[in-house]
């Protein structure tokens, strides 16, 4: 299979409503969409980065000029027999995972639909629906973070999550609890915090937690381990995995007793299943985190997420809760169980609606 021509754009899908984290907004997905092509078949990718280098180092202006200088020149007219082979292709390539990634996940919708395979099944998925939660923003105040717990408990989200950050921690914390003592719920703080306040994150211990999600710095692991040691709560890394070395090497440090496994922050498919596997192998529970992708990246992760080891509801989400309208024209939908049905089209199952995709297109480069 050679990929004969490329097409890349950057678009702007404005979200319901703002979303707010410990540390920036997000207005709308900002992401590079990716579409390859060979023999008249094409592949859909997307890298879910956002203007701004809040979450990662990588906007979605660096990630466009990355493909368009760099990756897209490495890969096309290669004779590609699996889309793995991208690894080698991009193997001088530092950093940059999502760029990486948005195109790799586009060679693998590819490659699958020139096989007739459906990318769950290949990559081993052993299930047809895949659990999945939500994740809330910061709001206004404690009466709408219950009336938003509320409102997605209500439409049968098996796991809440919220953001959290010091000053906003433990009272919306007493409040759901005392609401809703048994509901499978999880904090996320995006890094908000120091070792410094190391005694606010250990108080939130007895809040039946199912996790304590990136408390601490985006790179760091030392923190973590000590946090880890001194509370029951799973610590769960996120910006920190960047690679599967850095999965290994926050196991031996007992940084984490759970992961989030992001396609795009790790460099691609081939690194969430590697991290998968040391994961599954370790006894330690993955779950598919989310970057409020398209329903071309959400595809991918609920493909992902049917993989074995996916044992925790992940940031999945039907495309509804941030999108009055997606650029595909199959989005998911929550079932009545609290999980999305899993793809079984060739690929990994986005159809995408083009015509409304040129609407929020902002440009689009096509490279031969």
């Amino acid at each position: 299979m050679k990929i004969d021509r490329v097409e890349i754009r950057q678009i702007h899908l404005p979200f319901i409503s703002p979303f707010q984290t410990s540390g920036w907004v997000e207005n709308g997905n900002n992401s590079v969409i990716v579409k390859v092509f060979s023999e008249g078949i094409a592949g859909w990718g997307e890298s879910s980065v956002g203007r701004f280098p809040n979450y990662i180092e990588e906007t979605s202006s660096t990630v466009l000029s990355l493909q368009k200088e760099v990756l897209v020149s490495l890969m096309l007219k290669k004779d590609i027999t699996h889309p793995g082979e991208l690894s080698d292709i991009f193997k001088n390539v530092r950093g940059n995972r999502f760029a990486i990634s948005g195109l790799e996940s586009a060679v693998w919708d590819l490659w699958c639909k020139t096989k007739k395979q459906n990318l769950s099944k290949f990559l081993g998925g052993k299930r047809e629906r895949v659990a999945v939660g939500v994740s809330l923003g910061i709001p206004e105040n404690k009466k709408e973070l219950l009336s938003l717990c509320e409102k997605y408990l209500s439409k049968g989200y098996q796991r809440i999550k919220i953001k959290i950050k010091p000053g906003w921690d433990v009272e919306p914390l007493k409040g759901i609890r005392k609401r809703w003592p048994d509901i499978m719920l999880q904090v996320d703080a995006n890094g908000a915090y120091s070792i410094k306040e190391i005694k606010i994150l250990e108080s939130l211990d007895k809040y039946n937690l199912l996790m304590i999600e990136q408390p601490f710095h985006y790179d760091d692991l030392l923190y973590h381990s000590v946090l880890q040691k001194g509370i029951k709560t799973p610590v769960c890394l996120d910006e920190s995995i960047t690679s599967p070395d850095k999965a290994v090497e926050a196991l031996i440090m007992d940084a984490c007793r759970v992961i989030n496994i992001k396609p795009g922050r790790v460099g691609g498919i081939v690194n969430a299943i590697i991290i998968h596997h040391i994961c599954r192998k370790n006894k330690i529970p993955v779950w598919c985190g989310g970057m409020m992708e398209t329903g071309i990246g959400r595809a991918v992760n609920v493909c992902l997420a049917s993989l074995p080891g996916f044992t925790l509801p992940g940031d999945i989400s039907a495309n509804s809760r941030y999108f009055k309208r997606d650029i595909v024209e199959n989005p998911f939908e929550l079932n009545s169980d609290g999980t999305l049905t899993v793809p079984t089209e060739s690929g990994h199952g986005a159809i995408v609606d083009e015509k409304y995709l040129n609407k929020i297109t902002i440009n689009k480069t096509i490279i031969k």
